[in-house]
């Protein structure tokens, strides 16, 4: 009988000196170790009343992988008039580390209950030559490419919603605006511990200062992040929701902010931009928990509350 290696969780590089090379080493093996058994320990174990599997998207130029999770057939029922159920477009975080099977928890979950199909985008990471525009096209393309094909996803487009952590709630926004800008009508925004600001205010919200260095190092990382997002000549506010002209006629929003997090400032006020530009938004605050907790169930206390909240919400958004 053979046995199995047990897959390492990599040590972070020193992001203000990481080189590329650096780079892709860590984040290949910090994403091995996101989709390994021992990491779900962590990060939690899937619903059993979701299938999960990868599928393959081809757009423009790329072909991309998306993590699917559907319900079991006895949950899942049909759509009126066999349209299909729900669609959940979810975008992942970690902006330049990250992969869709770290979310399996929430996801799997969401997909079983609601019950939804849920589709993961497993978007470019930011990189030199990869900057946040990439992963941004790459969620509002998968939207659309899955939208377009419905009855093959087994979806109802009438019945879609996005939702996104860290750098995919970034990514999740901007889809949002995306699609009110070319009519097409989601039902709700799911926004966890949304970073929206990379223009050169990125640092100037007071989160930014109380937390930049607990309860971890995140000022070195974000300011490595924005340096990848936003290479110079790029138009930050183009990709800054914060900044987003007119943010009214959005999907109803839910903004969910941990309070021990560097970009809980972002959140709180996006989400005081929608409530004046007339879009519906909630904002809930999860007191003590820190950036990336929904993720992280197996070490942040409320990451279940905030699930059952996401739940809650989106299945009001999505019925009838």
């Amino acid at each position: 009988m053979t046995g199995t290696t047990a897959v390492e969780r990599p040590p972070e590089p020193d992001w203000e000196t990481v080189t590329a090379g650096e780079l892709v080493a860590y984040r290949d093996a910090e994403n091995r170790w996101r989709a390994s058994r021992e990491a779900r320990t962590i990060l939690g174990e899937p619903d059993p009343g979701a299938g999960i599997g990868w599928r393959e998207v081809a757009l423009p130029g790329r072909v991309l992988q998306v993590r699917v999770y559907r319900p079991a057939p006895a949950r899942a029922g049909e759509g009126a008039g066999g349209a299909g159920i729900p669609l959940v477009l979810h975008t992942h975080g970690g902006g330049f580390v990250g992969t869709a099977a770290q979310c399996d928890w929430a996801n799997s979950h969401l997909a079983a209950r609601l019950p939804a199909v849920v589709v993961s985008v497993e978007h470019r990471l930011l990189a030199p030559g990869t900057p946040l525009s990439a992963a941004a096209d790459d969620g509002w393309d998968v939207l659309r490419h899955v939208l377009r094909h419905a009855a093959e996803w087994g979806v109802d487009p009438a019945r879609t919603a996005v939702f996104g952590e860290s750098c995919g709630a970034l990514i999740t926004a901007l889809t949002a605006i995306r699609a009110r800008k070319s009519g097409l009508e989601l039902r709700a925004q799911v926004l966890v511990n949304p970073a929206v600001d990379v223009t050169g205010t990125m640092f100037d919200h007071p989160s930014m200062t109380e937390y930049a260095d607990r309860p971890t190092r995140a000022a070195p990382l974000l300011r490595f992040f924005r340096q990848l997002a936003v290479p110079p000549g790029t138009d930050a506010r183009a990709l800054s929701p914060l900044y987003a002209d007119s943010p009214n006629g959005l999907a109803p929003a839910l903004v969910v902010v941990p309070t021990q997090d560097a970009v809980a400032d972002h959140g709180r006020r996006y989400a005081e931009r929608l409530r004046e530009a007339g879009t519906e938004v909630r904002l809930t605050e999860y007191p003590g928990a820190r950036h990336a907790f929904l993720t992280l169930p197996g070490v942040e206390s409320q990451a279940e509350a905030a699930r059952a909240e996401i739940l809650g919400f989106l299945g009001a958004a999505l019925t009838g």
